[in-house]
C-alpha cells in the first residue's frame, strides 16, 4: 500500500492565537486520519506581508492559508503576498497555491485575492474537517469557495470586462484598512463606532475617511454611501 502524500502548508494571519488554534486543530485532525487521504505538515507561520513572503520563499509549501487583511506591504494585505510570491514553486515543482481564510465575507476582499491568484476563499466559520478537505482540493489544483462567496466571483468575472476593470481600479486605490473603514462608514456607522469595531482611534478613522474621499474623488459620506451601493459593495 502506497503511503499517503504529505501536503506542506504555511499559515499566514496577523493574530497569533488564531494561528495557534488552526495549527492545533489541523494537526490533531490530520493525525487522527480524519476525512483526508494525505498527511499534513505545517512548515511555517507569519503575521505580516513581509514575513509571509520570507516564509513562503524559504519553505516552498504546497498550500498557504492566507488572511486577506495583513499589516505591511503596499496596503493590500493577502493580495500583496500572492503577487510577491507569484514565481515561487513548491518542492513538488508546481506553483505555491493560496487558500484565503478570512473573517471577511465582503465581495471586494474575495475578488481582490482571486484576481491576485488565490485558488479559493473560505471564511473562518468553516469547520476543521471542511478546511482540511479544502486544503487537499487546493493542493490538487481545484478552486474552493464557501457557497455564498462563489456568487461574488461568478458575478464579478461574468460582468462586462470594462465594468469590472473600472470598479477594481477604484478599489485598488484604497488600502485594506481604508476599504474596511469605507464599508463601515458607507453602512452608516459613526466614527466612534468604526473606531470600536476596528480597534483604532477616532482620529485614525478620520484620517482614513479623508484619504478614502480624496482617492475616490468624493466630497461627503453621503456620496460615499451612494458610490458603494452603486457597486454592490455593502
Amino acid at each position: 500500500m502506497t503511503d499517503p502524500r504529505t501536503i506542506r502548508i504555511v499559515i499566514v494571519d496577523d493574530h497569533h492565537m488564531f494561528r495557534t488554534g488552526v495549527r492545533a486543530e489541523l494537526t490533531s485532525l490530520a493525525a487522527s486520519a480524519g476525512p483526508a487521504s494525505f498527511r499534513l505538515e505545517i512548515v511555517g507561520e507569519a503575521g505580516a506581508v513581509e514575513s509571509a513572503v520570507a516564509a513562503i520563499t524559504e519553505q516552498q509549501p504546497d498550500v498557504v492559508l492566507l488572511d486577506v487583511h495583513l499589516p505591511g506591504g503596499d496596503g493590500h494585505g493577502g493580495a500583496d503576498v500572492i503577487r510577491a510570491c507569484a514565481a515561487v514553486q513548491s518542492r513538488a515543482g508546481v506553483p505555491v497555491r493560496f487558500l484565503a481564510l478570512s473573517v471577511s465575507d465582503a465581495a471586494e476582499d474575495v475578488i481582490a485575492v482571486i484576481r491576485a491568484g488565490a485558488r479559493g476563499y473560505v471564511t473562518k466559520t468553516i469547520s476543521a474537517e471542511d478546511l482540511l478537505t479544502a486544503i487537499g482540493r487546493v493542493a490538487d489544483g481545484d478552486a474552493v469557495f464557501s457557497p455564498r462567496l462563489a456568487g461574488f466571483v461568478l458575478d464579478a468575472f461574468g460582468a462586462a470586462a470594462g465594468e469590472v476593470a473600472e470598479i477594481d481600479e477604484e478599489l485598488d486605490r484604497l488600502s485594506a484598512r481604508e476599504r474596511e473603514v469605507m464599508r463601515l462608514i458607507a453602512r452608516g456607522y459613526q466614527y466612534k463606532e468604526v473606531a470600536k469595531e476596528l480597534f483604532i482611534s477616532i482620529k485614525t478613522v478620520e484620517t482614513h475617511v479623508s484619504s478614502v474621499l480624496r482617492k475616490l474623488q468624493l466630497s461627503s459620506r453621503h456620496e460615499l454611501t451612494a458610490w458603494a451601493m452603486g457597486r454592490r459593495l455593502l
